[in-house]
């Protein structure tokens, strides 16, 4: 399916992060913007103390054995790490669980392309068949309305608005496979496979890039994953079973 939809990526002059499409990124923005909100309300308190300490001869006047005071420039930073340890931990384990994944898509990396495979649509009387290799457009064949360094031939279909679990492993060197939008990255690394979860909720293309140094050619890795209604996305499994 040849759809065209709206691109969002990072350009030289981009001051935020890209559109997200994912819950989990919607969490890493909303910790992004507290931790802002608390380091700039401690850059505050220190600029305040600095300018009263200034501009205040008799500094030790009312801080020698002011137990009150010792206690809350304890007690106020040890309250401030332990929420930011609390928002830190929820992320971690939110972005480690890919239970209740309804699809499943393997990737194996390579250099300097990306092999996926659909697993979950086979039975006796219907086997997908559905592998295929994800190469970089070459500069020479773009078309109107692509992107740069980040188009692939063959891009994997989704659906949104339901659980997807991506399992990756490599075959030759260390790969890192990487969707900004999506807020998922997770290493490929020998002999294991490691598996990102997300949950997207608009359709469209999204694009990312390996981003482990694999190598001379490790920039021309890109990554593109499209996503559809559910509807659309088993017409496509269907129609490509056998095709790649």
């Amino acid at each position: 399916m040849n759809v065209k939809f709206k691109h969002n990526i990072t350009s030289w002059a981009s001051f935020n992060f890209q559109n997200r499409n994912s819950y989990i990124i919607l969490e890493f923005i909303f910790f992004h913007d507290q931790l802002n909100f608390i380091l700039l309300f401690i850059l505050r308190v220190v600029f305040i103390i600095i300018i009263f300490l200034t501009f205040n001869k008799r500094i030790n006047l009312y801080l020698s054995e002011n137990q009150l005071l010792e206690s809350i420039w304890i007690l106020a930073p040890a309250l401030i790490l332990t929420k930011i340890g609390a928002a830190s931990l929820y992320l971690l384990y939110l972005t480690d669980d890919a239970v209740d994944s309804s699809i499943s898509l393997k990737t194996r990396a390579h250099q300097w392309y990306w092999r996926y495979e659909y697993t979950d649509f086979w039975g006796e009387e219907f086997d997908s068949s559905l592998e295929f290799d994800s190469y970089m457009v070459p500069l020479g064949e773009l078309e109107s309305g692509m992107v740069r360094l980040l188009e692939t031939d063959n891009r994997p279909v989704l659906p949104f608005m339901v659980q997807s679990r991506i399992l990756i492993t490599r075959l030759d060197v260390l790969h890192s496979w990487t969707v900004p939008r999506l807020g998922v990255k997770a290493d490929a690394n020998p002999g294991r496979i490691n598996q990102v979860k997300f949950f997207p909720y608009q359709p469209g293309v999204y694009y990312g890039q390996c981003s482990e140094i694999c190598g001379a050619n490790h920039r021309f890795m890109p990554i593109s994953l499209e996503f559809f209604d559910s509807e659309s996305f088993l017409a496509w499994i269907y129609l490509n079973r056998h095709e790649f």
